[in-house]
């Protein structure tokens, strides 16, 4: 006789399988659900730390470059230009002009001053016209000042030491610790085309655009010169011939320089701030002098300024002028003042958005009000509250 198990199997019903997978399916599509939500909420936090990162490394720039605004500049703070044709900034080598801005009138005269106010010469975003700002100040870290120029050729002028047979021999052109300035054709300091360099030849302070490339020679002491052209066809239209006395190409030959930086002449900055909608999404771009515009950061859409001034010859101060020394109804109080005469630059609304958040959508923002002193433009030293 066999033996039969009598053990019935183990298992599940099918009401037992269909509560399971029912349960099963709650629990997990509110763990999907708690997992969503966490990766919504790390895109979130992290877009928002790349947002504020980017945003505080742009408008550190722009602050600090606005706090130097007129800084080595001469006194007063404003320069003489060629009037045969206006010149013009921002524009680079290749050649493109990426905003149209010619440099501030005084009567038919042009004039570079520390901070040139560019009110509304931006892109129209959003049905709102933007703003640029210009500003202006010589460059501390290369030492041209230690250079004698001298205008050796038509459209040339030759940068070279004041003959000594040991040390550098021009005394207060180097700051403690240095003992010899760098080449004028330094690969990493030196000028190239699109610098533009301020110098007195002849009597005659003159702004002039590198042109082209740096040949080197000898002198009769066997020290290295420099000779640097400043062509007339320069795109900035600083090398002009004038009718009056104020471009380089006006020099007659062999005119040497005095010291209008300093101990002699210097490298200028002149960059300026503008917003480029040709991409998507906008970005804020900086220029410096001739020299193509680099990204400073991108989603920057809006940016606009005012200024304040003082009046020297009234003592009354112009308080937030749009766009001083126009006659329109915002800026009355700055009618006949000049940038020379800006005391502060108030950013008064500069704004970033984020990328697309996710498949919701949605973005975050992040605005700038601020005020930045400008104390190396005014010629007299007073700064009201």
């Amino acid at each position: 006789m066999s033996d039969r198990s009598t053990k019935r199997e183990s298992g599940f019903s099918l009401m037992e399988m269909v509560v399971a997978v029912g349960l099963g399916s709650i629990v997990l599509g509110a763990a999907v659900q708690l997992y969503t939500q966490g990766v919504g909420a790390t895109w979130t936090v992290s877009q928002r730390a790349e947002l504020q990162q980017d945003f505080r490394a742009a408008s550190d720039m722009l602050t600090r470059d606005l706090s130097l605004a007129g800084a080595g500049l001469p006194n007063g703070a404003a320069i003489a230009l060629p009037s045969t044709t206006t010149p013009v900034y921002g524009c680079d080598q290749t050649p493109t002009c990426y905003i149209t801005a010619t440099y501030p009138l005084q009567g038919a005269t042009p004039y570079l001053y520390g901070l040139i106010p560019g009110y509304d010469l931006g892109p129209t975003l959003n049905s709102l016209t933007t703003d640029v700002v210009t500003v202006v100040y010589t460059d501390s870290t290369f030492y041209l000042n230690c250079y004698q120029a001298t205008v050796t050729a038509k459209s040339v002028v030759t940068f070279a030491p004041p003959p000594s047979p040991t040390a550098w021999p021009t005394p207060g052109c180097l700051p403690s610790g240095v003992t010899t300035p760098q080449a004028v054709n330094d690969t990493v300091a030196g000028l190239m085309p699109g610098d533009l360099v301020l110098m007195t030849l002849g009597g005659i302070m003159v702004v002039g655009e590198v042109t082209g490339s740096i040949t080197t020679g000898t002198n009769s002491a066997g020290q290295t010169t420099y000779a640097v052209p400043f062509g007339n066809n320069d795109v900035l239209h600083m090398n002009q011939t004038p009718t009056a006395g104020t471009g380089l190409n006006s020099v007659p030959l062999n005119a040497t320089g005095a010291a209008p930086c300093g101990t002699g002449p210097c490298r200028l900055l002149v960059i300026t701030y503008y917003i480029d909608n040709t991409v998507s999404p906008p970005r804020l771009m900086r220029q410096v002098s001739g020299h193509t515009p680099v990204p400073v950061v991108d989603n920057i859409v809006y940016m606009k300024f005012t200024y304040d001034l003082y009046n020297d010859a009234t003592g009354a101060p112009a308080i937030s002028q749009p766009n001083p020394g126009a006659s329109d109804s915002a800026d009355t109080a700055s009618v006949g003042l000049l940038p020379n005469q800006i005391t502060k630059i108030n950013i008064l609304h500069m704004a970033m958005n984020s990328t697309l958040q996710g498949a919701r959508g949605g973005y975050q923002g992040l605005d700038l009000e601020t005020s930045v002193s400008a104390r190396n433009l005014t010629y007299v030293n007073e700064y009201p509250n």
